[in-house]
């Protein structure tokens, strides 16, 4: 070994007189020479390629102190770079030369230096720049500037693909398995280059590449590189890719949960099949699958609601989410699915269950009955003595919460179906006044029997005014100065809705609330679900979903 290192080392001083004597090939002469070398040097690169592998970066500059002068003038040789695999070998050595963990200033500016080689040899800018020679040698070659280097990215991607999944079935070959060092190497070489078409099959098969060690071998800089350009659609990757992405990187998954946030809470979103488009294509809900990522997507919701104060759209955010992770994981293939207790460890089981029962698996007829039972198991759990702590029971509630479409149905059937009122408006106060400070929700529950009772009364009026509404409503309570006006409003805007004589009144009397109680957002988030759950479930005429679509054109306007 020690005889082949001496040799190696007397061939680089050999190769780098004649990198040297050649520069950039720019005379005939220099050409015909680096031709007549090429196979002997192309053969000398491969050895030291098969040297570099096999130790650190370090001891490679220590045994070959003249390999980054050497390397760095034959990248800047388009004969060199042009010829067979030359250029494949080049790149690999620079690979292996790559200090994943920078000790000092001096690797810190030899990593950069690799970093720009590596750019400089797939960069198209740098091949269709104005160095004639260059453009002169591709087209002695028979190729555009374009074909030629696209072929070259390709070759190269592929022979990496092939390499790093050659290594994923290796098995127990030890000897042959790719080093973790090389493998993080690898996944900086791609840093400047991600956006690049070409790199897809090579990114996607570094996120999918573990090679049995004990800790992440991508550098965290490629894996927020890739979340960001994923994130920015500047590449498209699999799903598989992406979900391996951020289980190795909390951080880009995080990051692309908040992003999320941002991004529907900053644009005016006037249905929830924007909303779920978004949402669908930011691959978290099916990312949700595997119970990690659920569980930190869980986190970031229930922090999103607390420093929110729980607004309209944020909720409405959380609820689409979860049906839309339902979706996905009803489609996940029995073999690989988890089982329920995997996301929601801690709940009652049957609560749950119940829950995750979307509406369009029950007749209508069934729903009154179905939301009895949530609301009684709730009751129970709620009233339990054992849960004592704030923290149960806003766990309790998020829960309610986030399957918010029951709660929409269950202020609807008080109004549409012939149902038992006290179980629906006990689920509904206790969704708007989960806390029993003071008898609020004891208050809140009494105050909405009252409302109820009133619009139950006014329901089979074939003629209705605003001012018949709203006396009815004040006899109660003054709808400003109510224990809890968002439950009222609810009801009231239901009422409004899905009764013939409050399709003529809606427009005023929903302007009026919203003016005078600044629940626009709430109202318009509520008008924006039912338009929903109705185009997709085709529940009601085109009379009510003319008027919602009349409410929520103005009503955007005014939010």
């Amino acid at each position: 070994m020690a005889q082949d290192t001496t040799l190696l080392k007397l061939n680089f001083e050999y190769w780098l007189e004649k990198a040297i004597e050649w520069g950039q090939a720019t005379t005939l002469e220099s050409q015909k020479d680096v031709c007549l070398h090429l196979p002997q040097l192309q053969e000398f690169l491969h050895q030291v390629y098969e040297t570099l592998k096999c130790v650190d970066s370090i001891v490679a500059i220590q045994q070959f102190p003249l390999i980054g002068q050497l390397l760095g003038r034959l990248c800047w040789n388009p004969f060199v770079i042009g010829y067979d695999e030359s250029q494949k070998t080049l790149m690999w050595c620079l690979c292996c030369l790559y200090s994943s963990e920078p000790q000092n200033p001096v690797e810190l500016k030899a990593n950069s230096w690799i970093r720009s080689l590596l750019c400089h040899l797939l960069s198209s800018s740098k091949w269709e720049s104005n160095e004639a020679e260059t453009s002169t040698f591709i087209s002695t070659l028979g190729y555009t500037s374009a074909d030629y280097y696209s072929h070259l990215v390709k070759n190269v991607v592929f022979s990496l693909v092939t390499e790093l999944r050659g290594n994923q079935f290796n098995g127990l070959n030890v000897q042959g398995r790719v080093s973790a060092s090389r493998v993080n190497a690898v996944s900086l070489f791609c840093l400047p280059l991600i956006t690049l078409p070409d790199l897809t099959p090579l990114l996607e098969t570094l996120l999918l590449y573990h090679g049995g060690a004990s800790k992440e071998i991508l550098s965290s800089e490629f894996l927020e590189a890739v979340n960001e350009a994923f994130l920015k659609k500047k590449i498209s990757l699999p799903e598989s890719a992406i979900v391996s992405l951020w289980l190795r990187h909390l951080p880009s998954l995080e990051k692309a949960i908040v992003h999320l946030l941002d991004q529907l809470v900053s644009i005016q979103l006037n249905s929830l099949e924007e909303v779920a488009g978004v949402i669908k294509n930011s691959l978290l809900p099916q990312a949700a699958s595997h119970p990690a990522i659920f569980r930190i997507v869980n986190e970031i919701f229930k922090n999103a609601l607390l420093e929110t104060n729980g607004t309209p759209e944020v909720m409405t955010i959380i609820q689409v989410f979860t049906q839309l992770f339902l979706q996905a994981y009803q489609n996940e293939n029995k073999q690989h699915k988890f089982p329920l207790k995997a996301y929601f460890p801690y709940h009652h089981q049957p609560l749950v269950i119940a829950l995750l029962r979307r509406p369009f698996e029950l007749p209508a007829t069934h729903w009154p009955q179905h939301l009895k039972h949530i609301s009684d198991m709730l009751k129970a759990l709620v009233e339990d003595t054992n849960i004592s702590s704030l923290a149960d029971l806003f766990e309790i509630w998020f829960l309610i919460a986030r399957f918010g479409e029951w709660l929409d149905i269950a202020a609807e059937q008080l109004l549409k179906a012939a149902v038992e009122p006290d179980a629906l408006l006990w689920l509904l106060a206790f969704y708007y006044s989960p806390r029993n400070e003071n008898q609020q929700r004891t208050q809140t529950i009494v105050e909405a029997q009252a409302v109820y009772k009133h619009l139950m009364m006014l329901f089979s009026c074939t003629v209705l005014s605003v001012k018949d509404l709203e006396t009815a409503v004040h006899s109660v309570t003054g709808i400003d100065q109510c224990c809890n006006q968002h439950l009222i409003t609810h009801l009231l805007t239901n009422f409004l809705l899905f009764s013939s004589s409050g399709h003529m009144i809606a427009q005023e009397f929903i302007y009026h609330i919203a003016e005078t109680t600044d629940t626009s957002k709430e109202i318009c988030s509520l008008l924006i679900r039912t338009a929903y759950r109705i185009n997709h479930n085709g529940e009601e005429n085109q009379k009510t979903m003319k008027l919602l679509n009349e409410l929520l054109q103005k009503l955007t306007l005014k939010v």
